[in-house]
């Protein structure tokens, strides 16, 4: 029996993630406003923010998040004891520990790369 014929896949990241299964084989994965579509492995994708998150803080009890900024300045707010308040600067990189609650502040539009665990994760909603 011949194999399938396996050929590279492009993808522009402005319209897909990438989902990396548990098998670590590779879906492509429509981009949409908000949190990613939920993956059972990993998400990764680049993310173009002008304003803040549409929730005010999410949690990934699958696994430790991932982020890398591309372009811009941000400041995360990662509630450990004690909170921690990083800015971020293009070039800088970040890792959330699993299942601590964090949230991106867009203080100049960014370019951010996110590798963030799934099929889990909670947002919680803004507050008036």
């Amino acid at each position: 029996m011949t194999p399938p014929m396996i050929r590279p896949q492009r993808f522009d990241p402005a319209v897909h993630t990438v989902g990396l299964k548990r098998d670590l084989s590779a879906v492509r994965v429509a981009a949409q406003p908000g949190p990613a579509m939920p993956i059972d492995g990993v998400t990764v994708g680049v993310a173009t923010m002008t304003e803040n998150a549409p929730h005010d803080g999410e949690m990934h009890p699958d696994g430790d998040e991932v982020l890398y900024l591309i372009s811009g300045l941000a400041r995360v707010t990662v509630e450990t004891d004690p909170v921690q308040v990083l800015e971020l600067r293009s070039g800088d990189g970040l890792i959330v520990p699993k299942g601590v609650w964090h949230k991106v502040d867009i203080i100049e539009p960014c370019r951010i790369v996110y590798v963030t665990p799934g099929p889990g994760g909670e947002y919680r909603p803004l507050t008036e």
